[in-house]
């Protein structure tokens, strides 16, 4: 291993278990040997060099390739230690803050979306395979952070209970029209059309997402309440009673929110409501990862709130209700990346061993950028009226306890939850 990595790693890696093997087959310990051990194999001096100057990228990318191996542990464990040990996310290293800070310098420039750029970046990864997706995914095909009330919850239960949460901050009645910006595989969409007897327009630019989607809400007989379309949220012209959005808004572009936010203003009724459920930051704005850039999100950004509600004020909409959900993502993707890699075999018959080793790395560096570093959900409620909802929050848990009733009734044989079930089958 050269020796301006060796400095590096000693420098950074303070706590934790970490033995690096470089190309020439010498090893070295970092860290006071704690926790579990992670070695980590650098085969060639080409991933030993990029690693030396940008390792963001270059261990991803390394181990994508099979320069980088994991001898002992597993990349979420790599990744625990280097996290823990970088409060801000960067290597204490001149070069590679250099380099970030062109990165942040630049930003702007990567998160152009035009409508068409919008849809050329859906297709990179929403319209992957979607046998891909169920490999890890819960039934419904949730694509973003559940809500586990209960430690102890399945995935399929907090996916559930975040749809519950949602659906209580929207406050809907009968017959109300809700638009639901990014769509997705229509589970949000069909469960408000099913549970509250509202109509539903659910807008995507994935194809995929879409026929997915129209099949669903045609087995369930929701087609009549439930229509989903490719759309931009920029060219829609009706007006609705409630708008919802769960995982779009990172797709959206720091250049765009105030686009975004005035044409809510535009389509959201009078007395309207909406809930913007997005990955936010709660360190100051920087740019995206260049691994989650270029292989995973092109065109993606996690905002700060300091950016996001600047642009919701300038379009005259109220802030009525912010909500922070810190770890829940990381438990979301915990299950996600257990789920995966008990089907590893299966994604690699559908893709390639390279593909499964990249969701590898997005899958462990997403769950540990939520436990050990600055991000988290938030869920933003937005009114154009002070009036628009009661002025205390009691009326979410009352929805939310109603809900749970009524999912309780309807799903499970003899008044029984899907958990007691679960428990009633082990007995």
């Amino acid at each position: 291993m050269n020796v301006l990595l060796q400095r590096i790693l000693g420098r950074l890696v303070r706590v934790g278990n970490l033995t690096v093997t470089g190309p020439r087959g010498e090893s070295h310990r970092f860290g006071d040997g704690s926790g579990q051990p992670v070695h980590m194999l650098i085969k060639t001096r080409r991933a030993e060099r990029a690693i030396t100057f940008d390792a963001t990228l270059a261990v991803p990318e390394g181990y994508m390739d099979g320069d980088v191996e994991i001898a002992n542990g597993d990349v979420f464990g790599l990744l625990r230690i280097a996290f823990q040990n970088m409060p801000d996310g960067m290597i204490d290293a001149a070069w590679t803050r250099a380099i970030e800070g062109l990165r942040i310098a630049f930003r702007r420039l990567q998160q152009v979306n035009t409508a068409a750029r919008a849809r050329r970046n859906v297709e990179r990864h929403y319209d992957l395979s979607g046998d891909l997706y169920r490999l890890f995914l819960d039934d419904d095909m949730q694509y973003s952070c559940a809500y586990f009330t209960e430690p102890d919850m399945t995935l399929e239960e907090a996916q559930m209970a975040k749809k519950a949460h949602i659906a209580a901050k929207l406050r809907l009645r009968p017959g109300q029209s809700v638009l639901d910006i990014g769509s997705g595989w229509g589970g949000l969409g069909l469960y408000l059309a099913r549970t509250f007897e509202v109509q539903v327009l659910g807008v995507t630019l994935s194809s995929e997402q879409l026929a997915v989607a129209t099949e669903r809400a045609q087995a369930e007989g929701l087609e009549s309440r439930v229509h989903f379309e490719i759309k931009d949220y920029r060219d829609l012209v009706e007006r609705f009673d409630r708008i919802v959005s769960v995982g779009m808004f990172e797709h959206v572009g720091v250049n765009h929110y105030r686009t975004f936010f005035d044409a809510v203003a535009k389509r959201l009724k009078p007395d309207g409501v909406m809930v913007l459920h997005s990955i936010g930051r709660s360190w100051p704005p920087t740019a995206t990862s260049a691994f989650t850039r270029k292989y995973i999100f092109p065109g993606g950004y996690i905002p700060a709130l300091s950016e996001v509600l600047p642009a919701i004020e300038k379009s005259g909409l109220v802030v009525t209700d912010i909500e922070i959900l810190r770890l829940h993502y990381a438990e979301t993707l915990k299950h996600w990346r257990e789920r995966f890699q008990a089907n590893r075999d299966k994604a690699k018959a559908i893709y390639d061993e390279r593909f499964c080793r990249m969701w590898e790395f997005y899958l462990a560096g997403a769950e540990a950028s939520f436990r050990w570093q600055d991000l988290m959900v938030f869920q933003i409620q937005l009114a154009h009226r002070n009036d628009a909802l009661p002025i205390t929050r009691d009326y979410i848990g009352k929805c939310e306890k109603a809900l749970a009733m009524h999912e309780m009734a309807h799903t499970a044989p003899s008044g029984k939850s899907s958990r007691k079930r679960k428990v009633a089958d082990k007995d």
